[in-house]
């Protein structure tokens, strides 16, 4: 039987694992990632995933996560995320992605197992 820890390293594993094959210049939302990985109602749980990640030291490329409506994360990291999208020619406005629709990158479509 799996523990409470045991299950916690699981899913912050498979939101790694899946965060990692976001194409430069895309970006998805905590919810897509979710229910990518199966627990469709714990997109809060994939933010704080995003939020303890140490993202250069594990080169998974967090900042191309956001919320369901392409709104950057809030708080000392939004400057930061703003510009790696930037750098990847991904246009932000009034601190959300312009074109989020085409911009969007659903893992439950584009992942080819």
């Amino acid at each position: 039987m799996r523990t409470r820890v045991e299950d916690k390293q699981a899913f912050t594993q498979a939101v790694y694992d899946i965060v990692k094959t976001i194409p430069r210049g895309r970006a998805t939302s905590y919810g897509a990632i979710a229910r990518a990985v199966g627990y469709p109602n714990m997109s809060r749980f994939v933010g704080r995933v995003m939020c303890e990640c140490d993202a250069d030291a594990s080169n998974i490329p967090a900042h191309r996560v956001v919320n369901s409506q392409g709104v950057l994360s809030a708080g000392n990291v939004f400057s930061l995320q703003r510009e790696l999208l930037k750098e990847e020619g991904v246009a932000v406005s009034n601190n959300r992605i312009c074109k989020w629709k085409t911009i969007f990158w659903d893992p439950m479509e584009e992942i080819t197992l």
